[in-house]
């Protein structure tokens, strides 16, 4: 049934799950079913900008740390310079 693959796919975060489960979208007849397929895809999209946010975050940490290592490294000459 796609909603237990669709509640599986965002407890375990899932997110190539959830795109490929966004595209075989099944039409819904059951009332009850169409409310908990629009809680979860509510959930869905929380989890997304959710998970946006955490790497957006990693990758500012990341250039930051970069930028200190960068900062810190001593000079070098790139050229060979051999004097006789």
């Amino acid at each position: 049934m796609w909603l237990t693959r669709f509640k599986i796919a965002i407890i375990e975060k899932n997110i190539d799950k959830l795109n490929e489960l966004m595209e075989e979208l099944p039409k819904l007849e059951e009332k009850r079913e169409i409310e908990e397929a629009i809680y979860l895809l509510r959930e869905a999209s929380e989890l997304i900008y959710t998970l946006k946010d955490e790497t957006s975050a990693s990758m500012k940490l990341i250039k930051k740390n970069l930028q200190f290592l960068r900062s810190t490294d001593i000079p070098t000459s790139k050229k060979l310079d051999i004097k006789l």
